[in-house]
């Protein structure tokens, strides 16, 4: 199974960027779907970004469309979430997942269709 560490959370102020970083280890991603999810106080967990495993299709929730970009590297193993014109309303901790059972060309969104987890970087997002 694939361990996933994200990194590059942290605190910025409406209208910055944040650049996650997800690495993982154990296995290689390069046949893996890969995901990024949030999940605010209080609320569900909610799909953010996902990306197919050659990074040929991407797919985005409504409200990152236009300010979030997922990518991947496959040679270093490790996914990317850029995020930009960040709001309050973005904040949240941030999930990377990795789905081992979907093929190739299709980037699925609910959650229970990753198999593997992060424990998750802070994004705070301050008015």
């Amino acid at each position: 199974q694939v361990q996933l560490v994200e990194s590059g959370g942290g605190l910025v102020q409406a209208g910055g960027s944040l650049r996650l970083s997800c690495a993982a280890s154990g296995r290689s991603i390069s046949n893996y779907v890969m995901g990024w999810f949030r999940q605010a106080p209080g609320k569900e967990r909610e799909f953010v970004a996902g990306i197919s495993w050659r990074g040929g299709r991407t797919n985005y929730a409504d409200s990152a469309k236009g300010r979030f970009t997922i990518s991947r590297d496959n040679a270093k193993n490790t996914v990317y979430l850029q995020m930009n014109s960040l709001k309050p309303e973005d904040t949240a901790v941030y999930y990377c997942a990795a789905d081992w059972g979907t093929g190739p060309f299709l980037v699925p969104i609910r959650v229970n269709d990753f198999d593997s987890w992060g424990q998750g970087t802070q994004v705070t997002v301050s008015s």
